[in-house]
């Protein structure tokens, strides 16, 4: 029976055939991989995955965590569900062997880790904190904090959280008011509150390590007086066991429409005399030091939209092959039997656009993994634009996802009618859990700022510049192909990256002429164009591959690239024609959105 969670097929694609995920085994980090080690790994994440996260997403969802004043509860199965997943080490899969990980690629890991975002998104985030936690403590944390904190962080002793928003802030860091003291021992008292911190609080670890961003007494206004610290739950003893509890309090619990099984807090800090904190990295550098966190969680973020689209979209495939319905326009005979709904042409193009959209978006963020791996590589050079490029595709790889993906489930409900609506099946929860994603970790405006106002321009537009370098490295390889389609999906594409290059130059321009306002108006246009467009460009990579393979020798595989094939033919036919439009928005410097006064509402 085929998994509904996700397709392992087309994950073994995706690294094999297109990442040549195999390849970095001959670099000496990887050395003692192979695909053996590699698919043994997404083996049993799929199996924890089926077996201890999918059983409890509804039941999750249906019983939200509680506050009595004093604890937090919640069902047992979430708890069940992580021991799993630590102790088979995923904690630390990219983590060396000396320090008990598994040594895994980052590639490898993030399609392991997909498993559990499509499984149950709310039970997954609490360990995806504490990954991402525990990596920006092992760049910027001190030798002692590493030996303090990190043996807890990737055994699952210790939950790590990140805590920036404050209710007058959101999203505006350089609005925070979170203050801290230096104590003469060099240690910091910390005052303030956070307000919408996932995993804030819980009794799934015996500590939570908090990163948060406040301001020293004294420091300068704005982002450029933040400074990141840590903040235990509880104190460490210096023989590393759990002393005192600190001054963090529960102030409350967020009831969010999904991710109804991660605790979403307001965290109070000091209510006393301050909670004890230390400084991590250097003073008023705090949000550099968690931009490390911060992207890595972004691309998490896409990574889980694409999965809860995946999976929403396997359930819609399922059910529109099981659920009779209808029969065929023109088919006059009501005694004939009902047809699957999966044979109506509407129904294909709603399942068309689903797979468009989730295998794209998860192809994607696996190829933005592998720019991570690639940052380790051997060869300076592609360290380097490995860096370069991962700059300019982590804003994509954040809000495409989470746009097109959640287009994707509200499409696996209308698959399913009425029913689609219902709690019997799972899509509207899928649904509900997605819509949160476009405004995780940066809201999709602000990706799109970051994308045109800072990744387009930087080092005088090399990131963009090395993009179009990778887009017509493939267009150059479609123009080969004999394949007609593809080679006028190459031209299409193109076409596309050229409008992105001019209109790119055009609003750069403006930009340095001080005119930002007018610029950034319609940035969200402009992360669709280029979002799209490299959607496009993933899109023409897989079937480029696809193509190659369609003699294969089994009809189940000659009917997965086919598949390849038709979802990348629709996504050039019906989804990149829409660039277009938005170029054009872009080239005229529409102001109509800019213009309209409160008023006028």
């Amino acid at each position: 029976m085929q998994s509904k969670i996700l397709n392992p097929r087309d994950i073994s694609f995706i690294l094999y055939e297109l990442l040549d995920i195999e390849s970095v085994t001959a670099w000496p980090r990887f050395a003692e991989h192979g695909r053996e080690t590699f698919d043994a790994a997404l083996e049993t994440a799929s199996k924890i995955a089926a077996e201890k996260f999918a059983p409890h997403n509804r039941k999750a969802d249906l019983n939200e965590p509680t506050f009595d004043g004093k604890r937090v509860s919640m069902i047992p199965e979430v708890g069940e569900a992580l021991r799993a997943f630590n102790d088979a080490g995923f904690l630390s899969a990219t983590q060396d062997f000396d320090d008990n990980g598994m040594q895994l690629p980052w590639t490898v890991a993030q399609a392991c880790l997909a498993w559990f975002h499509a499984a149950n998104i709310s039970t997954a985030a609490y360990p995806f904190l504490s990954i991402a936690n525990g990596n920006l403590m092992e760049v910027f944390g001190s030798e002692q904090q590493k030996a303090r904190y990190l043996p807890g962080l990737r055994s699952g002793r210790f939950s790590g959280t990140m805590c920036l928003s404050e209710t007058q802030a959101g999203s505006s860091l350089s609005d925070i008011r979170c203050s801290a003291v230096k104590q003469k021992d060099g240690s910091y008292r910390l005052r303030g509150s956070k307000m919408w911190i996932s995993a804030g609080e819980h009794e799934l670890s015996e500590n939570i390590i908090h990163l948060v961003l406040a301001r020293i007494e004294g420091a300068p206004p704005g982002v450029k007086g933040i400074s990141l610290f840590i903040v235990p739950k509880f104190r460490l003893n210096n023989d590393g066991s759990i002393g005192e509890r600190n001054e963090v309090a529960l102030a409350g619990l967020n009831h969010k429409m999904g991710y109804r099984g991660t605790t979403n807090c307001v965290l109070s800090f000091g209510e006393g005399e301050g909670a004890w904190a230390e400084l991590i990295g250097d003073p008023n550098r705090g949000l550099a030091c968690m931009f490390h966190m911060m992207n890595e969680a972004r691309i998490g973020v896409g990574m889980g939209a694409a999965a809860l689209g995946y999976t929403g979209y396997l359930h819609a495939l399922a059910y529109a092959r099981e659920r009779p319905q209808g029969r065929l326009p023109g088919a006059k005979d009501p005694t004939q039997p009902q047809l699957p709904i999966v044979e109506h042409a509407d129904v294909r193009r709603m399942l068309l656009a689903q797979k468009a959209f989730a295998e794209g978006a998860l192809a994607l963020c696996l190829i933005c993994a592998r720019l991570v791996d690639e940052e380790h590589s051997p060869d300076k050079d592609a360290q380097s634009d490995a860096a370069l490029l991962l700059e300019m595709m982590t804003p994509i790889a954040k809000a495409w996802p989470s746009e097109f993906c959640v287009e994707a489930n509200s499409l696996a409900v209308q698959v399913h009618g009425g029913y689609g609506y219902t709690r019997e099946f799972p899509v509207e929860q899928f649904y509900r859990d997605n819509r949160l994603n476009p405004i995780h970790e940066g809201t999709n405006g602000i990706q799109s700022i970051d994308l045109l106002g800072r990744k387009a321009g930087m080092q005088d537009g090399a990131a963009i510049q090395l993009l179009a370098r990778e887009i017509h490295a493939t267009v150059r390889e479609a123009s080969k192909c004999q394949s007609d389609e593809l080679r006028q999906c190459g031209k299409s594409l193109l076409e596309a990256l050229d409008c992105i290059m001019d209109v790119t130059r055009d609003l750069l321009c403006v930009i340095d002429r001080g005119e930002t306002e007018i610029a950034l108006a319609n940035s969200a246009v402009y992360l669709n164009l280029v979002g799209h467009t490299v959607i496009a460009w993933v899109w023409l990579r897989q079937a480029l591959v696809a193509v190659k393979r369609l003699g294969a020798e089994t009809p189940e595989e000659r009917d997965f690239y086919q598949g390849k094939l038709q979802a990348c033919s629709y996504f050039f036919r019906w989804e990149l024609p829409r660039t277009k439009h938005w170029f054009e928005l872009l080239h005229s410097r529409d102001a109509t959105c800019l213009e309209m006064q409160d008023r006028w509402f």
